[in-house]
């Protein structure tokens, strides 16, 4: 009967045990930034999650917006040296490579620097989480670049705040071996309404709307991505068309490129890379990168 006793006892703390285990969450990951260059980060369990074939470009295959690439590959290079620089907002038309160059000069910087420069994505319904993710970021042997994709805020969205307090650092200041890049289609990340509506509400209008545009202002660098011309179009075309080793009558190439572009109403560098997806599977080649 004692025996009984016991084991119904243990039953129950172990049950009790599993219960708080539960309600107290996964335990915290161990980070190791010796996994990855890239990671994503995981706010639930504060885990920075290793890409070890991160989805990139070679830099050279970006072309059409030169100017922006120089000036960002230089920041970033300026950064992982230890020197001082800006946090960067590139913002834009859809398509035009904002994304797709942060990581290809992250890498090419990477390649080019003899310290540690690692890439961490924070996707946007996590950008609340910020701060939590600083504390593990200060302590991390690497300098950091903070990438938020697509970034922008909606009505009642007050997460933006902890944008804000990142970018600034609040009283212990941003750490040194962190930097924050972002994209946008928008060059306030507010929609226009939203400011509005808070300039008509409130009891100082202008205030309000500095509120709001002061966000943007906390990016040191500002770049911008515009609609390219038929000419940028064309120029990616013939790029990927060398680099992946894809034959044909060029001008024949180019024709079908802007009835690609036409079909679709826009021409971009997204445009240009699925136009070589489709190219390549017709002429049965294989886009290895």
């Amino acid at each position: 009967m004692q025996d009984e006793q016991i084991q119904s006892l243990l039953n129950e703390i172990t049950g009790l045990r599993a219960a708080i285990e539960r309600l107290a969450g996964p335990a915290p990951a161990e980070n190791d930034w010796n996994a990855a260059d890239c990671f994503v980060w995981a706010p639930a369990r504060h885990y920075l999650q290793p890409v070890p074939r991160p989805n990139r470009v070679d830099i050279d295959l970006i072309v059409g917006v030169d100017h922006v690439r120089d000036i960002l590959l230089d920041n970033t290079l300026r950064f992982a040296r230890g020197l001082p620089a800006n946090n960067v907002l590139l913002w834009g038309a859809r398509g035009m490579g904002k994304s797709s160059l942060v990581k290809a000069v992250h890498a090419s910087a990477a390649a080019t620097t003899e310290t540690a420069l690692k890439l961490v994505e924070v996707h946007r319904e996590d950008i609340s989480t910020l701060p939590a993710l600083m504390e593990i970021l200060k302590e991390a042997p690497a300098s950091v670049i903070v990438f938020c994709d697509d970034l922008s805020f909606d009505h009642d969205d007050t997460s933006y705040k902890s944008l804000k307090a990142a970018l600034d650092g609040g009283v212990e200041g941003r750490p040194d071996n962190v930097i924050l890049y972002a994209t946008s289609n928008r060059r306030h990340l507010l929609p226009r309404d939203m400011m509005e509506n808070e300039q008509s509400t409130a009891i100082n209008p202008s205030e309000a709307v500095e509120e709001k545009v002061s966000l943007s202002d906390r990016f040191g660098l500002w770049l911008g991505f515009y609609k390219c011309s038929q000419v940028d179009y064309l120029a990616m075309i013939d790029s990927y068309a060398d680099h992946f080793g894809l034959e044909g009558d060029r001008s024949a190439i180019h024709s079908d490129a802007l009835e690609w572009a036409t079909t679709r109403g826009s021409r971009s560098g997204r445009v240009a890379w699925q136009f070589i997806q489709d190219l390549a599977g017709r002429v049965g080649k294989r886009l290895a990168q």
